[in-house]
């Protein structure tokens, strides 16, 4: 079962979301305009960019894809 948390920043606004659940233990994260901007990994510990290029090694760490605007 997929499922999705937002993010939001200080004001409460969204800035992204994470959408988990799927069958291989990775997540895909969003910006506010739903636009892909990457894949994590559990399995791998791995961070992907949305061109698939690695971004991080060791860590699933979904925030290092959502930044402050």
């Amino acid at each position: 079962m997929l499922k999705k948390n937002y993010v939001r920043d200080g004001k409460n606004r969204i800035i992204g979301s994470v959408t988990s659940g799927y069958s291989d233990s990775s997540e895909v994260i969003r910006d506010e305009h739903e636009k892909i901007l990457g894949r994590t990994s559990e399995r791998f510990n791995t961070v992907r960019d949305a061109r698939g290029s690695l971004v991080s090694i060791n860590s699933s760490d979904s925030g290092l894809l959502i930044r402050k605007k």
